[in-house]
């Protein structure tokens, strides 16, 4: 179990100061070699830092320190049916396992980032990253271990890397493995989600549950810390390669190394591909836009299926989806977009 620090962000942090921030750390990135910094193994006595998948110059620090972005581990719900006051085209993760249905609202999770929860008798980990907008939720089990994370602090290509309570080894969330540590190389399971509006999650599981702020004042639930950072020209905190032929911040939906865009995707309504079939709504709301979620532009939702059940999928940013999938396909308007000279 985490002690959850009484760090706060600021109460309205725009993108200005984040980019001045980000100036600030890009500068110290450069000291980040394959071996760890005497700092990482005074906060990390227990990493083995000698067990990895990637080179430790890529990971960075993001601002706060190990658990600054306190993980949710004892989450607290109430029914849909009692759930008010929140505007009903606010982003959720809605996650069904085992018959059973929750809503996990970005309200909550942009502040958050992690929730260890149990849902339909299986441990899951319910995550989002803001930087990369990837929300992806894993079974928390590993062989006969059930792992529990937290935030490390850490970026790898701006996404959140995790840590696992029992080992203390880092995991990208991006596509789940672990690459520091004990555990490096192996990989968790990543259940299908929705991110949703929460009137969207309410027309498919309406006798289910939504998580709700265990202390609401603890955070300033519902406001943005990031605000216009998906209309911004770059991301935050990456120091990687930008793709050429198509906006970093274009938003994409990605399965496996092939993505979608999602003008292509809106356009259509609905497209089929090798089996797929992507499907575009409107209602949902931008978490990343306003100074307020309630206020954020509306991108829609896109639904990922294969014979009518739900895939693993996320929407990200065209950036991040190269920067984890270099050899991906990327499916614009204008057709198929590949990175030349990505290795």
């Amino acid at each position: 179990m985490r002690v959850q620090p009484s760090w706060r962000w600021p109460r309205n942090l725009g993108w200005t100061i984040w980019s001045l921030l980000g100036l600030c750390f890009l500068g110290t990135a450069s000291v980040l070699a394959t071996e760890p910094p005497a700092q990482w193994k005074i906060e990390w006595p227990n990493t083995d830092f000698s067990k990895t998948t990637i080179d430790l110059a890529e990971i960075r620090s993001g601002g706060p320190g190990k658990d600054g972005i306190p993980a949710i581990d004892q989450p607290r719900f109430v029914p849909l049916a009692e759930y008010a006051g929140t505007d009903g085209s606010e982003p959720v993760i809605g996650v069904t396992v085992g018959g059973q249905s929750r809503a996990y609202p970005l309200r909550i999770l942009i502040w958050h980032e992690i929730v260890n929860d149990r849902l339909g008798g299986v441990p899951i980990a319910v995550t989002y990253c803001p930087l990369c907008n990837t929300a992806v939720v894993f079974d928390r089990r590993l062989g006969d271990r059930e792992l529990d994370f937290g935030t490390t602090g850490n970026l790898r290509h701006s996404d959140m890397v995790m840590y696992d309570g029992p080992t203390e080894s880092w995991w990208q969330q991006y596509g789940g493995e672990a690459i520091v540590g004990v555990l490096a190389g192996e990989r968790l399971k990543i259940l299908p989600s929705r991110l949703e509006s929460l009137d969207e999650f309410r027309v498919r599981a309406p006798h289910s549950e939504v998580l709700v702020p265990n202390d609401p004042r603890f955070r300033n639930y519902g406001a943005n810390p990031y605000v216009g950072y998906d209309r911004s020209a770059l991301p935050f905190l990456y120091g990687g390669q930008l793709p050429q032929g198509i906006e970093p911040m274009m938003r994409v939906i990605a399965v496996g190394d092939t993505a979608w865009t999602l003008p292509l995707v809106r356009a259509a309504g609905s497209l089929r591909q090798d089996g797929l079939e992507l499907r575009w709504t409107g209602g949902q709301r931008s978490a990343l836009d306003g100074a307020q979620i309630a206020e954020g532009r509306v991108v829609g939702t896109v639904t990922v299926t294969r014979d009518g059940r739900d895939l693993p999928h996320v929407m990200t940013f065209a950036f991040a989806f190269f920067a984890f999938n270099p050899q991906g396909v990327l499916h614009t308007e204008e057709g198929p977009l590949r990175q030349a000279g990505r290795r």
